[in-house]
């Protein structure tokens, strides 16, 4: 199998059934041989979710679908850690469920994951495009670039975006990492980030643009301390760990 593609998802019954059947079409007319073999699967990642939206994705009988997940809330970064430790794909990648960065960019990831023989992940970026933040509010916009900052001073971040929704990992990557993580919430992909280049992966970059800006679920304050927090303790404990 060529691609899993995983989304995470958290009360979003307002929006899932249209964006699945939108991703189910799109990977049925790129990802599907001229055989009729499919080349991909869907997994959807229920966080807790208390609006049913796991029960509508499933209604909908889509073909390569499958819809995991846990009772209580605990966060995206659980979410995506248990959808991309089920995927079974060479390259699974997270995308949001209201297809922030569209459709297409899961085809480029693809080809930019083949293109490179030692690639292990390849990290979607908002920076390396000149309009990749155009869909945001100009608040979303330096709230994202200020935690990039505070990253590169805290946590040596070296990469161009850590915070994007979109992030695709090879299957020995996903084996490596997703085991080791411990972040539930939001500095979830920096501590993916700061594995992977402990363990000596190789990271590549693609230029990403958001096409829907929908509403976030960051309190601005409670969030960034709670992420600072938990960069101090990844970066102490990855920094410890044996490899």
């Amino acid at each position: 199998m060529k691609i899993s593609v995983c989304i995470p998802m958290y009360n979003e019954s307002a929006v899932i059934a249209d964006n699945a059947k939108r991703l189910s079409d799109y990977m049925e007319s790129v990802f599907v041989t001229p055989e009729g073999e499919r080349e991909y699967e869907i997994i959807y990642a229920d966080d807790g979710s208390t609006d049913g939206c796991g029960d509508i994705v499933r209604s909908l009988g889509l073909p390569a679908v499958r819809v995991v997940g846990y009772p209580d809330n605990r966060g995206k970064g659980c979410a995506v850690r248990t959808a991309l430790l089920a995927s079974q794909g060479e390259l699974a990648m997270f995308t949001d469920a209201d297809l922030a960065y569209g459709t297409e960019v899961i085809e480029r990831m693809w080809r930019e994951f083949s293109s490179h023989d030692d690639a292990s992940l390849v990290i979607g970026s908002r920076n390396l495009s000149k309009d990749g933040y155009s869909e945001y509010t100009f608040l979303r916009r330096v709230m994202s670039k200020v935690y990039i900052k505070l990253l590169c001073i805290v946590g040596g971040f070296k990469l161009s975006d850590s915070q994007c929704g979109c992030k695709g990992f090879s299957h020995e990557a996903v084996g490596k990492i997703f085991p080791r993580c411990e972040v539930d919430r939001f500095a979830f992909d920096f501590e993916a980030i700061l594995w992977a280049e402990k363990l000596g992966l190789k990271i590549y970059e693609m230029p990403v643009k958001v096409l829907v800006h929908g509403e976030s679920k960051v309190n601005i304050v409670r969030d960034t301390f709670k992420m600072l927090s938990d960069l101090r303790r990844m970066r102490k404990r990855i920094k410890k760990a044996k490899i």
